[in-house]
């Protein structure tokens, strides 16, 4: 009875990791950037990449979307090898990505921009922006007819984090958020990842220099360095583990 128990309770943690990277390796050339990454990221937790710059974060988020191609290592997403998946068929698996520099359409007003995070969805389910990305940012909606390239820095940021949830993903991907944001929206920022953490419905995975950020709303972390991950463990013990030091300049 104990067995089966033991078994069961390894079963439902198999069951929450969404995402499963297991020898990961990437090159430039003859620079090898990631030098077998392996980690879960798991529903209803923040999972934090943290290292300086230039130590192979971005390019992993790249190679986690199938913008670069894997050279060893597999991806997994709920149990399935995704590695050989295009872009557009990772987005349709339920993976949303917010990258560093935001890439909204500054020609397009806000709303637009939030429909176009509609795309993988049939036409007669992509005609109105869900009124949950409204709740979650009330600023967008107050400037959901201005054009995306007129709003301020945060501002923009909160679109772009808004536009990759109205795919309703199950994981999102946010490559360093807080870059070039004020204090007050990396507040409103911090505060909207932690709602989405507690809905227990979606993995998080957050890529972030600024320590105090990440410390504040990690569930585990993962510290890389020269493309490798050095040391790994939960959110609660990064200031005991000494992660600052790691990451810090």
């Amino acid at each position: 009875m104990t067995r089966f128990f033991l078994q069961l309770a390894a079963d439902e943690s198999e069951e929450i990791k969404l995402l499963t990277v297991t020898q990961l390796h990437q090159f430039y050339g003859g620079s090898h950037i990631l030098r077998g990454l392996s980690f879960d990221v798991k529903i209803g937790e923040v999972t934090c990449l943290l290292g300086r710059n230039g130590v192979g974060k971005t390019t992993l988020l790249k190679v986690l979307m199938g913008l670069l191609p894997a050279k060893e290592g597999v991806v997994q997403w709920e149990g399935k090898t995704i590695t050989g998946f295009k872009p557009h068929q990772r987005v349709h698996s339920g993976i949303a990505y917010v990258p560093q520099g935001r890439e909204i359409f500054g020609r397009l007003t806000v709303e637009e921009n939030l429909l176009m995070g509609l795309s993988r969805f049939p036409g007669s389910e992509a005609k109105e922006v869900p009124a949950f990305i409204y709740e979650l940012f009330p600023v967008l909606l107050q400037m959901k007819h201005r054009r995306g390239g007129d709003l301020s820095g945060g501002q923009q940021q909160q679109l772009a984090i808004g536009r990759a949830l109205a795919s309703r993903p199950r994981l999102l991907i946010l490559d360093e958020p807080t870059e070039g944001i004020q204090p007050s929206v990396i507040k409103e920022i911090g505060a909207v990842i932690k709602k989405l953490a507690a809905r227990g419905d979606m993995a998080i995975l957050l890529v972030e220099q600024f320590y105090d950020f990440a410390a504040e709303l990690a569930d585990q972390y993962i510290v890389m360095s020269r493309g490798e991950i050095v040391q790994q463990g939960r959110g609660g013990n990064m200031e005991a583990e000494g992660v600052r030091g790691l990451v810090t300049i």
